[in-house]
């Protein structure tokens, strides 16, 4: 590993402004350094993930792993202590927004794969820098893993140097209401939709006496998060008239197991009891790439979970531990890409990366360079014990 490198790569990631959709000027520089550093085929897809590929001595499975290149907005407010997009190193951290979601363990892959000794290794290491994650987690990683169709899957989402087996999920959910419009001087001759949503909140909420929805909890992941997150009405403004519809959000993180269909009957019933018209479905994104193409999809991301003794997460535990790591075994609580590659796609993943779930989307966002360093080094002994010639 040549720390100075590494550091300066990460640095420079930090330093180029990558909203998604927006996430150009990074994939230009990943896709430089993976020539630097010699991967045999580089390639930008469709979508604006930049993909590095090494291949091995010998024929043998391939192990992707996945960073996703787009951050969240520096959000008005509340002041950072150092320009958010400095990149400056100082105190023993890499300063900035990114450096833990997740450019630090983007530039910590590539690095690790860039430097493995070939000969020792079989199958390919597939590096995937993917775009718009912050928006449609695993949508990108789809489209990666259909050009590299994967055996395993190292997802760098923070787990302050931790394994995942698992991850919650998320679901976006729409409600809304239909009531009938009148003059506000004679309400009883409509039917308000805001006052029927309240009726829809408190019972989901257990406002007022009712028990409010039921939500399952994983000894693992914890409970099922459901929660209130905007609501409007229509029309507005509303000059004297009665609002005829009333829209509310929700987000609500999934547990392993759990349906569209399970998720959303709950709150139907409530409707039901109540008499209300009501419409509940999960939101659809829909996002157009720096490349010019648009991914499109329903905002269901299921949740996944492997066993402890699966042969991936024992395996991985071995090459962190080759790497000097003594890592505890868990599960991320909110929703990555591994939503597509294990939730959907079945494929064995795991999750590993520097610094703590807690330190994404911060103000004053950093991440100890000693903590790049060794995500480095575990990237290096999980690609030992997965691909490693010598068992």
């Amino acid at each position: 590993m040549n720390r100075d490198r590494l550091i300066d790569f990460a640095q420079a990631l930090v330093q180029r402004p990558s909203l998604s959709c927006q996430e150009e000027k990074v994939a230009n520089r990943v896709e430089e350094e993976m020539k630097i550093l010699g991967f045999d085929e580089v390639t930008l897809d469709d979508f604006g993930s930049v993909i590095g590929v090494v291949g091995g001595a010998e024929p043998g499975p391939t192990l992707l792993f996945d960073a996703h290149t787009d951050t969240v907005d520096v959000t008005g407010g509340v002041p950072w202590e150092k320009d958010p997009f400095s990149g400056e190193v100082a105190d023993g951290f890499l300063h900035g927004r990114g450096s833990v979601d997740m450019k630090g363990a983007l530039a910590a892959m590539v690095h690790a794969a860039g430097g493995v000794d070939r000969t020792r290794i079989r199958g390919r290491i597939v590096v995937s820098a993917s775009s718009m994650e912050e928006v449609l987690e695993g949508v990108a990683l789809q489209a990666v893993m259909a050009d590299f169709p994967p055996d395993f899957v190292v997802i760098g989402e923070a787990t302050d140097l931790n394994l995942a087996r698992g991850g919650r999920g998320r679901a976006e959910i729409h409600l809304e209401t239909i009531g009938v419009p009148t003059h506000s001087s004679a309400p009883h001759l409509g039917r308000n939709a805001v006052l029927d949503m309240l009726k829809v909140i408190g019972g989901v909420e257990g406002i007022g006496g009712v028990g409010g929805v039921e939500l399952p909890v994983d000894p693992l992941m914890g409970p099922a998060i459901l929660a209130l997150t905007e609501i409007s009405s229509a029309p507005y403004p509303a000059n004297s008239v009665i609002p005829s519809i009333c829209r509310a959000t929700y987000d609500r993180r999934l547990l392993p197991g759990e349906t569209e269909e399970a998720v959303l009957e709950p709150i139907k019933s409530l409707a039901e009891a109540e008499d209300i018209t009501l419409r509940a479905t999960t939101g659809v994104g829909e996002y157009t790439a720096f490349t010019g193409n648009t991914l499109r999809k329903e905002k269901f991301f299921p949740a996944w979970l492997f066993p402890e003794d699966d042969w991936f997460v024992t395996r991985a535990v071995q090459g962190l531990a080759i790497s000097g790591l003594a890592p505890e075994v868990g599960a991320y609580r909110f929703c990555t890409n591994a939503a597509y590659s294990a939730g959907v796609a079945g494929v064995p993943t795991v999750g590993f990366g520097p610094a703590k779930e807690s330190d994404a989307h911060m103000v004053d966002e950093r991440l100890r360079l000693v903590d790049l360093e060794a995500a480095t080094r575990g990237y290096e002994g999980i690609i030992e014990a997965v691909l490693g010639t010598e068992d």
